[in-house]
């Protein structure tokens, strides 16, 4: 299988995007060069006979909407996108996804309410940390139970820009 990339600058970094040739599967932080490891693993694991082509047209739409969101323009994204992942992971991230809505956070309890396993918070957690759709997917938006700001994988300084780029642009 071929999957098609490309990078985008952002004003929390480069970001680069991963497509299907049908929807977006990955947009991470980071150049591909600088998430090579990290990418290998994932690529392994859910497309482990594919290969990388260089192919901003296959992305356009996904880093069109990105750079509008990242301008204060756009607190929606309407480009398709696929998970993959767990099962548990996938109804995380797809939580996420349909009940934040822009410049909205909640705690990680929160949305192992929402799946219907409040006991999950842990678990929770670990998918919120294995999102492979930054930003569209908004684990972001995702606090701890006293609101402060906890772990992010493309770091707090970005989970604190993201925040406050949306509660300015409200």
């Amino acid at each position: 299988m071929t999957l098609y990339y490309d990078q985008i600058d952002t004003p929390i970094g480069t970001m680069f995007v991963v497509s299907n040739g049908k929807a977006i599967v990955r947009i991470d932080y980071g150049s591909l060069r600088l998430m090579n490891n990290k990418l290998a693993s994932w690529l392994k694991r859910y497309f482990p006979d594919s290969r990388l082509v260089h192919s901003p047209e296959q992305v356009k739409q996904a880093k069109h909407e990105l750079l509008e969101y990242f301008q204060g323009t756009r607190k929606t994204f309407s480009f398709p996108f696929s998970f993959y992942g767990t099962p548990f992971q996938t109804q995380v991230w797809q939580a996420l996804f349909n009940l934040l809505t822009y410049g909205e956070t909640t705690a990680y309890k929160d949305i192992a309410q929402a799946i219907g396993n409040p006991k999950a918070v842990r678990a929770v957690g670990g998918a919120v940390n294995k999102n492979p759709i930054s930003i569209v997917v908004p684990c972001h938006r995702v606090v701890g139970a006293n609101g402060k700001m906890v772990g992010y994988g493309g770091g707090l300084d970005k989970k604190e820009f993201l925040l406050t780029l949306e509660k300015n642009h409200e």
